[in-house]
C-alpha cells in the first residue's frame, strides 16, 4: 500500500507532500516534496492508493447558504440566537464540532480564517482530480481524506502543539523523537533531517500515516446527519486506535 500525506497551504511554498510505502511489517518514507506546486499534487494522489489532505474539503453549508442569501439582501438572524451563537454553524463545520467535542482540539474555520485560501486551492485540486477520473467524495470514502495532524497526534498520545514555525524546531525535533519511539518500524530514511528542520514536512507524514488509518477503516466516520452534512462540507476522520495497529504484518501491506 502507498499512502499521501499533503499538508496544504494557499501557496506551494508552505505546502508538502509525503509519499509512504507499506510493506513487511513497517512503513518507508519514499519521498518527501516541500514546495509543492499542484501538478505535483495531483500526481501524488493519483499514483497512491489513498492520500490525506491536511485542509477542509468545503465549507459549511449554514455559511454558504448565509452569502447566497446576503448577496440576494435576504440575511435573517435566527431567533433567540445572537453574536457568537448565531455565527458558530456559519463559521465552523459539522466536522470541526465534532473535532472539538473529541479532541478538545477547534479546527481553523475554513469560512472564517486564512485557512480558507488553502481551501480555495483544495477546491481546484479537487476539481482537476475528478477530471482525470478521480472524483473525490468528502466524506473520506475512496483515494482522499481529510485529515487533522494536531488531532492525529493528540489521538496517538503523541506531542501535538508547539512545534509550528522556525522558533520551535527544538519542540519539532522532539516530536520526531517520539514518532519514532512511538513507531520504530516507520523509517524516515533521508528524509529525516527535513523532517527536523520543516513543520510542514513533519504534518505531511502525520497526514499520511492519517490516511493509512482512514485506509484500514480505523477512523471515526459520519453517521446520521453527519454524514448528509460531510458530502458538501467534508469530514476530518480521527484516529480510533493507537498508532501500532497501522503497521502492516511482516507478510503482508
Amino acid at each position: 500500500m502507498l499512502t499521501v500525506g499533503i499538508d496544504l497551504a494557499a501557496e506551494a511554498a508552505r505546502t508538502a507532500v509525503a509519499w509512504l510505502d507499506w510493506s513487511a511489517g513497517g512503513a518507508r518514507l519514499d519521498r518527501l516534496e516541500i514546495r509543492a506546486d499542484d501538478g505535483l499534487l495531483v500526481e501524488a494522489v493519483l499514483g497512491a492508493d489513498k492520500s490525506g489532505f491536511d485542509c477542509p474539503l468545503g465549507w459549511p453549508d449554514r455559511f454558504v447558504d448565509f452569502v447566497t442569501a446576503h448577496r440576494a439582501g435576504h440575511v435573517q438572524v435566527p431567533e433567540g440566537l445572537a453574536g457568537r451563537a448565531w455565527r458558530r454553524d456559519l463559521a465552523l463545520r459539522v466536522t470541526d464540532q465534532v473535532v472539538h467535542e473529541v479532541t478538545g482540539l477547534t479546527p481553523l474555520s475554513v469560512s472564517a480564517d486564512r485557512i480558507g485560501h488553502a481551501s480555495m486551492r483544495c477546491a481546484g485540486l479537487l476539481a482537476e482530480l475528478a477530471r482525470r477520473g478521480r472524483p473525490v467524495d468528502r466524506r473520506g470514502r475512496g483515494a482522499v481524506v481529510e485529515v487533522y495532524p494536531a488531532a492525529s497526534l493528540k489521538r496517538w498520545r503523541l506531542p501535538y502543539k508547539g512545534y509550528k514555525r522556525a522558533a520551535n524546531l527544538v519542540a519539532l525535533g522532539q516530536l520526531v523523537d517520539a514518532l519514532q519511539a512511538a513507531a520504530p518500524w516507520l523509517d524516515l530514511g533521508a528524509y529525516e533531517g527535513i523532517c527536523r528542520a520543516s513543520d510542514d514536512a513533519t504534518d505531511a507524514v502525520v497526514a499520511a500515516l492519517a490516511a493509512r488509518a482512514s485506509a484500514l477503516d480505523l477512523v471515526t466516520v459520519p453517521v446520521g446527519e453527519q454524514d448528509e452534512a460531510a458530502r458538501a462540507e467534508g469530514w476530518i476522520a480521527l484516529p480510533t486506535t493507537p498508532l501500532d495497529r497501522l503497521r502492516p504484518s511482516p507478510t503482508g501491506g
